[in-house]
């Protein structure tokens, strides 16, 4: 099925259901009430029935949350989508806020002097969360309070829950039995000293059972809860007959429950239980505590081996990147062919770029809705085209094209920005220093132990030469099979998470001039042990693979701005991408691959 161009979510729907739900919070006395885009499995990506965020408000990001009071409406989101939620919202009705620069508890004290109880539903924030709010609150009259979701009251025609089947993940594609991840974990309970642990993540599970679904779009998780014990064995809490056909391949260890009888197996454990209060939700922490379980915080145990690829998930997302880089050389080669000659529109790229994957025979699913933006709409940064923005490329414009593939053997995510025609002196400057920094990041060598936080200004700093930046992290971990943003790795000021060999990550900077154009460039890379140099010290060095090979517009590059280790990187990954890509090619994709990775 091709993605489709949805315009339901208008910014006119916005006021009245505002105006239902302030009934609602008045009702109970309340001064607001928080509405998330979080589901209670704390996953960036939510079903059509947990999108309450988009039904209230209109905005469809992937982050971000209003806060409804009776008298203003706050939606808060962070640089990726200050331009998209300002084009989807009613500007009469909602406030757009700039989050984490702006904090919802500095925000509640200035809206609400005199204070108030803010209303919020426990199973859709963390722990962590309602914290941090609370904390930023102390010494004021405002307080929040866990409630009924006053949301659900007001929509009458919330879709139902998903209900797809459950499919087991071949080991030849995992790598590992789940049997033997299952003994791994509980190996670690045990030295801990904790009986259980709680996990919430759908693809934590998913990877912990090697199993799949399609209970979100674009992400083949399924739904779940469960509750890994310190003996290996496993309750998975699921809709009614989803896990039915794969019984046979959990075994005789893993026990099938439904979500109704989530709360009292909880209650009923004996402590201590691990739980991870930056992705569960506090309801459940609230459930334990009631129940006195002893509670010991920690990561999701899943977290970090999930993060850690096997050679077999390795070599699969390998494979993955070649047929993906097949496909979309051919994309490519059809654009260059056809967009110089007028009357392509974002939703035709689009369209196309989709039929080239699937044209594969082995794409399971897209990873995202493709990102496409032309001319200005590059410059949103998450933007995605519907029936009501899609605009015709024009020649002079440029074309950022953000997008990826689902397959068996791997997830993709590639991005490349394409001039359409002759590229101004100002575009091949911009796109030269996000080369460059991508390139940085490429070439990197680091000391083990070493965070994204470390190193992430490293892409950055030929746009900080210049007095540029963007607002956006540098790169986020990816899955293989599972959701195309993963923790805890990631290249961003605020991420903290050693990188480890076997982790991949994006590696993505960019650039975006609002009302004229966009600039991205992404590779995915794989961290891997690096090769002792002559002279070092002998300490554990890391390094970054390259698993992407498609061209980089060379019309957009200015050679005069790179330094010569630069063109031989850019060279040699082009050299790298005729040699793998060329074979699978159509003869005359392959024809214009030659002249795309010409040396420069």
């Amino acid at each position: 099925m091709f993605q489709t161009f949805d315009v339901s979510a208008r910014p006119e729907q916005g006021p009245p259901r505002l105006a239902a739900l302030r009934t609602e919070i008045s009702k109970q006395g309340l001064a607001g009430f928080l509405v998330p885009r979080a589901d209670a499995h704390q996953g960036e990506y939510v079903a059509p029935c947990d999108a309450r965020l988009a039904w209230l408000t209109g905005f469809t990001g992937s982050a971000g949350f209003c806060a409804a009071l009776n008298d203003t409406a706050g939606v808060f989101v962070d640089g990726r989508y200050r331009l998209q939620v300002r084009d989807q919202i009613s500007l009469d009705t909602f406030t757009p806020v700039d989050w984490p620069e702006v904090t919802l508890s500095d925000w509640l004290k200035e809206q609400l002097p005199k204070g108030g109880q803010v209303g919020f539903d426990a199973w859709l924030h963390t722990a962590k969360e309602v914290n941090a709010i609370r904390d930023g609150l102390v010494g004021s009259d405002v307080t929040l309070v866990a409630f009924d979701n006053l949301v659900d009251r007001i929509w009458a025609d919330r879709p139902a829950p998903p209900s797809a089947a459950i499919t087991a993940h071949p080991v030849e594609f995992a790598g590992k039995p789940h049997l033997e991840k299952r003994a791994d974990l509980a190996e670690l309970l045990r030295v801990a000293g904790q009986k259980a642990a709680v996990l919430t993540l759908p693809d934590s599970i998913c990877w912990l059972l090697n199993v799949r679904g399609s209970d979100i779009a674009r992400n083949p998780v399924a739904q779940a809860f469960a509750i890994l014990r310190d003996d290996a064995s496993v309750t998975l809490f699921t809709g009614p007959g989803k896990a039915a056909g794969i019984a046979d391949h959990l075994g005789p260890d893993i026990t099938i429950d439904g979500f109704d009888n989530f709360a009292a197996s909880l209650a009923a454990l004996t402590g201590p239980v691990r739980l991870d209060p930056a992705t569960a939700p506090l309801a459940i922490g609230d459930i334990l505590r009631k129940a006195e379980v002893e509670i010991t915080n920690g990561d999701d145990p899943c977290l970090l081996p999930k993060a850690c690829k096997n050679p077999v998930e390795i070599a699969g997302m390998q494979e993955a990147h070649l047929r993906d880089g097949a496909a979309m050389a051919e994309f490519l080669a059809w654009l260059d062919a056809t967009a110089a000659k007028g009357g392509l529109s974002e939703i035709d790229v689009v369209r196309k770029l989709e039929g080239f994957r699937r044209a594969t025979n082995a794409l399971q699913e897209i990873s995202f809705d493709t990102i496409c933006g032309a001319g200005p709409n590059g410059a949103i940064v998450h933007y995605r085209v519907d029936n009501a923005s899609n605009r015709a490329i024009a020649l002079g414009e440029l074309l950022l094209v953000d997008s990826g593939g689902q397959y068996l053997d791997g997830t993709t995510d590639i991005t490349r920005t394409i001039a359409i025609g002759q590229p101004s002196a100002e575009h091949r400057r911009c796109f030269t220093r996000v080369l460059q920094g991508m390139i940085a990041i490429s070439r990197l060598r680091f000391a083990k132990g070493r965070a994204g936080q470390h190193i992430e200004a490293i892409a950055r700093i030929p746009l900080w030469m210049a007095g540029q930046d963007f607002d956006h992290g540098t790169g986020h971990g990816v899955g293989a099979y599972l959701s195309v943003h993963e923790g805890p790795q990631g290249l961003s000021r605020i991420n903290s998470a050693p990188l480890e060999p076997g982790m991949i990550l994006s590696n993505e900077p960019g650039y975006y001039r609002q009302g004229s154009f966009g600039i991205r460039i992404e590779n995915l890379i794989v961290v891997r042990v690096a090769d002792p140099i002559e002279g070092g010290d002998g300490r554990d060095m890391l390094a970054f693979e390259t698993l992407a090979f498609t061209p980089i517009d060379r019309t957009l590059v200015d050679v005069s701005m790179l330094s010569p280790d630069e063109r031989d990187w850019l060279n040699a990954y082009h050299r790298d991408v005729a040699e793998k890509i060329g074979p699978r090619l159509s003869s005359q994709a392959s024809d214009w691959l030659t002249l795309a990775t010409a040396p420069l």
